[in-house]
């Protein structure tokens, strides 16, 4: 089976340490295990980046995507696009309970 390139955007990477940072802070421990559940729900977009729903504001695009990823009571969503035939792009990461991406 033919993988996916999962790269992140700069943002997506200031992302990820904005959520750790605030993490780090409250419980190493924590920190841990949501940087474990990320990198095991960004696997999946290896295989299967078409089985995640379409963002909401991507227009009607098919390849602008969600990945949700669950974690503890609430979780994370990362927005993605599907570039060329083997290419993922990690756009942003946000908490579930936060209004938007950054």
């Amino acid at each position: 089976m033919s993988r996916f390139r999962v790269r992140f955007t700069s943002e997506a990477e200031e992302d990820l340490l904005r959520l750790f940072d605030f993490l780090l802070e409250q419980d190493i421990p924590t920190a841990e295990r949501a940087e474990a559940a990320i990198a095991k729900a960004i696997e999946v977009l290896e295989v299967f980046p078409f089985s995640c729903r379409k963002a909401s504001g991507g227009l009607g695009s098919p390849f602008l995507r969600e990945l949700i990823i669950p974690f503890a009571g609430s979780g994370y969503v990362a927005l993605f696009e599907i570039e060329g035939p083997r290419i993922v792009t990690i756009l942003a990461v946000r908490h579930q309970r936060e209004e938007d991406y950054h």
